[in-house]
Parts: C-alpha cells; structure tokens; sequence
C-alpha cells in the first residue's frame, strides 16, 4: 500500500489493486489475437446506466475506436460498458475499421441488452492492421458470460501489449457519510508522450457525479499526471482515458460546492497520479525513473517546455543507463528548448546535491552526483533564475532493452 494522500483533515489510502466499486463488473480473457497466447480482450460493465467522461490523443491520426468514444461521450453521455481489444490498434483502418468498432460495441451491448450507443470500445496495438473479428465477436461473447464483481485482476491483465506488469490502483472515501470507491486500471510502456501516450486507462467509481463536473475533474487529473509523463516522445493514435461513474453508492450527485467534492478529487487524482508512474516505471526497457523538476522559468510556458526538452533528450535519457551525471547534455538541452534560458543563471541539483551554478560545474563531486544517478528513481532540479514559474516532468532512461522491443 502506498503513502496516503492529505486533503484538510482526510488522508486516502490508495492500495494497489483491481477492486471494482459497486455495481461494476470486469473480466480479461484470451480471444487468440496474440501469438503469444497472453490475455488480449477486457470488459467492464456497469449494472445500471453510468455518467461517463473522457479525455484523448491529440493526435491528428486517430484510432477508430477514439473517434467513436468521443463522440459518444460528447453526445450520448452515458455507457453501460466499455469492450477492449489488444494487439490491434484499428488505426489506419478506414472506413471498415469504424464499422469495426461499431460492431464490437453493438455486439457487446447484445449480450446485455442495452443500447448499442452505450458501449464504449478502446483498441491497442499494431497499427494498419484490421481487426481479426472472427476472434473479438466470439471473444466479446466470452467476456459478457466471465464479468463478475471480483473480474478487475483479470481485465487488467487483458489490456496489456509491452507492459511487463497489469497497472491498477483503488482508493476509498466518503460522500454524505456513504463509502465510494474509485479505482483505475491502465496500460502503457511505450510511445508515451503527452497527450497522452499508447495508453488506455479505465476509471470507475460507484460515487453519484455530475457529468459535466466529472468531465472538468477528469481533465484536470490527466493534466496533472498522464500529461506528465514521457517515456519516449512518442504520441499514439489511441490514447484514451475513460470515466464512469454509475451512482451505485446512492449519495448526492458529487460537483463542486458539495462538501465531499474536493474528497472526490483528492481520489481522483491520486489514483490517476499513481497509475502514471507506473508507466514511467514499466517504460520499454526502463531501468530508472527520473522526475525533471525546472523551477525559475519565465512563463508557465517556458518551465514546461525546459523540462520536457531534458525528459525527452535521448542523449539525456541515454545518459541515465549509466551512473555518471553528464549534466552538460542537459546543459544543452535546455539551450534548445523553446523556453528563454540564460546559461549565466542555471543552477541545477541531483537530489539535494548541487551540480552546476551560473552555468558553470559547483558544488558535489563527480563521485557523489554518481550515488545519485545509480538511484533507481531520483530528481534534476533546474532552476533558470528568470521567473517564478515551475513544472515537473517524470522520464525514464533509455537502455538497449527498448531498441530490441521496437526494432
């Protein structure tokens, strides 16, 4: 169990696991589309009609199932259900990828007897290849007869592509003296840029939320951890962050001026904060995790592109495998970022310890920045002296292990 999480008086306790809130079920299964014979569909279901929001890839190339769940977000608002594949992407599918995925949702939605507008379908996986729905048809009916209450493990097993390790976390808390849950399930280790990354990530909660509301929190929990992540600058056609939330708790719908809501957030957040780490961690071929912290910027603007620069430097990433603190490429990767630098002014620290000041080496010896470079996970804090302004991005290293993955 990780370290709560303080709001006021209340501390959350976010546990790492797939405990479904109430009135949901899930299931993960093999449907063959792998070689490898690993799990490669999930489901969740909701037993009653659930608020639903969601946030997606920017990318201008975008997955058939993205475009079908935006809309359905944006104009349906509701879903009973979310069906995912792996392995395949469905993107670069044209006009029969759509269909594809219309499809596997009114499919899905047969099997329970719901309206086929509220099912929610996420692919991942190779892109350009169509899907092999003589395998999803049959598999989707298998997930409908396997979801039950106790189902989180298994579906988060059946999301995974590169991923060494199923990613899911789940917190309590309460509203008008009821208990909610809300828990995450997600996959991703690779093309992990924001916004967002080949990622998919499932939020359930059994709270009564306003859907508007619900959309805001949604988003500003993304911003601040699934948008700050990097594993390899890459963006996907895929990305896709849902929410349900199907008022099974039986409190007052949840939205800002209620007493509970900033619990509601706390939760929220945390559980979104924690999955994004572990994709930071489990990135392809990671073996350190490194958050870059850019403090003195100008403009909000300027601090995050300073820290995105170094998070996203390969020469910077390649640098971390080892253990010596080559600061000098990161020296020259603020240089090259969009952001205002003044090299006279950078001050820069491995953990607590000082590396450079005004530009120039200061402070640690080589020998002690090492101890903190061959930490497993540890933190470059940049300070340009130029403003007031801060942002953090978290990166991993980049090892040979993450060639062999992608080649």
């Amino acid at each position: 169990m990780s370290k709560g999480t303080m709001r006021g008086k209340r501390t959350l306790k976010f546990t790492a696991a797939a405990t479904l809130p109430a009135g949901f079920r899930a299931a993960g299964i093999v449907a063959g589309l792998k070689k490898s014979g690993r799990p490669d569909m999930a489901m969740f279901f909701s037993e009653r009609p659930a608020a639903v929001a969601g946030t997606f890839t920017t990318n201008q190339v975008k997955a058939a199932t993205v475009r079908l769940d935006a809309g359905r977000v944006a104009s349906v608002g509701i879903a009973r259900g979310i069906v995912v594949n792996s392995g395949q992407a469905n993107a670069c599918t044209g006009k029969n990828g759509l269909r594809d995925a219309q499809a596997m949702a009114a499919h899905a939605a047969r099997q329970f007897g719901v309206p086929a507008d509220h099912f929610l379908v996420c692919s991942t996986g190779r892109i350009g290849v169509p899907l092999r729905m003589d395998l999803i048809l049959p598999g989707i009916e298998k997930l409908a007869q396997a979801v039950r209450p106790a189902g989180g493990e298994s579906a988060a097993r059946g999301i995974m592509t590169t991923d060494t390790r199923p990613k899911r976390f789940t917190t309590t808390f309460a509203v008008d003296g009821r208990t909610c849950r809300v828990t995450g399930i997600a996959k991703g280790a690779g093309m992990i840029q924001p916004c967002m990354a080949t990622m998919l990530a499932f939020l359930l909660t059994d709270a009564k939320v306003a859907r508007r509301a619900m959309q805001k929190a949604l988003k500003a929990a993304v911003d601040k951890s699934f948008n700050r992540i990097t594993v390899d600058a890459d963006q996907s056609t895929n990305d896709t962050v849902l929410m349900l939330a199907n008022g099974c708790a039986g409190n007052n719908a949840l939205q800002p001026g209620h007493r509970d809501w900033p619990a509601f957030v706390a939760a929220l957040e945390g559980v979104t904060f924690r999955l994004a780490m572990e994709m930071v961690r489990d990135g392809e071929g990671a073996q350190k995790m490194v958050a870059v912290r850019v403090q003195g910027a100008r403009t909000p603007a300027d601090a995050e592109a300073a820290a995105r620069s170094v998070a996203n430097s390969f020469l910077v990433k390649t640098s971390w495998v080892g253990t010596y603190p080559n600061w000098g490429r990161i020296m020259d990767a603020l240089g090259y970022s969009p952001a205002q630098v003044d090299e006279t002014k950078v001050e820069m620290r491995y953990g607590n310890l000082l590396a450079v000041k005004n530009g120039l080496k200061a402070g640690a010896s080589i020998e002690q920045l090492s101890k903190v470079a061959a930490r497993k996970e540890f933190a470059i804090t940049i300070d340009l002296h130029l403003g007031r302004h801060a942002a953090t991005v978290y990166s991993c290293d980049c090892t040979e292990e993450y060639v062999k993955i992608n080649k």
